[in-house]
C-alpha cells in the first residue's frame, strides 16, 4: 500500500505507537500521585529501536501531551513533558539498531536514575509541595522494580524486532 521506506508509513506507525503508549500508560499502569509502575515504555522504545531519536522523542512527547489532555491523572505540568522528551532522546540515541544488553542497560539505568528518579521526583516535589526526600524514598522503590522489568522487556523487544527484521525491511519499516 505504501512505497518502500515511506515517511508516511513511519508516521502512521509512530502514531499507532503513540496511541499504544497512551493506552498502556493511562489504563494498564499502577498510578498514584507519586508512583507509576507499568509497561508503557514499550511503545516509545519500539519507535527508538526502529527509527531512532526523532521518532522516540515524538512518540514519548506527543503521548505525554495527548494523554494529559485526554485522560488527565492530575494537573498538567510541563516538567513531565520535558522528562518524556529526554527519555525519548536517551532511548533513541542508545537503542537505535543497538539492542544488545550493554546498550539496553545503559538506556534503562540513565533514564530511570536521572530522568525518573531525580528529575521526576523534583517535578512531583515542586508540583505537590512535598519534601523531596520523602518522595525520593518512595520513588526509589519504583526505580528498583522498573530497572529489571524494563531491561528484560527491552531485551525481549529487541530480540523480537531483530527476528522480524526481514519482514520489517521488506515492508519498508526499517531502513
Amino acid at each position: 500500500m505504501f512505497p518502500k521506506n515511506s515517511a508516511t508509513k513511519m508516521l502512521v506507525q509512530c502514531a499507532m505507537l503513540t496511541a499504544l503508549e497512551i493506552i498502556l500508560n493511562r489504563f494498564c499502569s499502577i498510578n498514584a500521585w507519586n508512583l507509576k509502575i507499568g509497561v508503557s515504555f514499550i511503545a516509545p522504545a519500539c519507535a527508538a529501536m526502529l527509527y531512532g531519536a526523532p521518532a522516540a522523542v515524538c512518540v514519548w512527547t506527543v503521548s505525554d501531551l495527548l494523554g494529559a489532555l485526554l485522560f488527565p491523572s492530575g494537573p498538567f505540568f510541563p516538567g513531565f513533558t520535558l522528562s518524556a522528551f529526554l527519555s525519548g532522546l536517551l532511548y533513541g540515541c542508545l537503542l537505535h539498531r543497538k539492542q544488545d544488553l550493554p546498550h539496553i542497560l545503559a538506556a534503562v539505568l540513565i533514564q530511570q536514575v536521572f530522568v525518573s528518579l531525580l528529575l521526576n521526583t523534583g517535578w512531583i516535589s515542586m508540583l505537590y509541595g512535598s519534601p523531596f526526600r520523602g518522595v525520593f524514598m518512595t520513588r526509589l522503590m519504583q526505580t528498583g522494580i522498573l530497572i529489571p522489568v524494563q531491561t528484560a522487556g527491552l531485551f525481549v523487544l529487541g530480540g523480537l524486532l531483530k527476528r522480524a527484521g526481514g519482514v520489517l525491511r521488506n515492508s519498508g519499516a526499517v531502513r
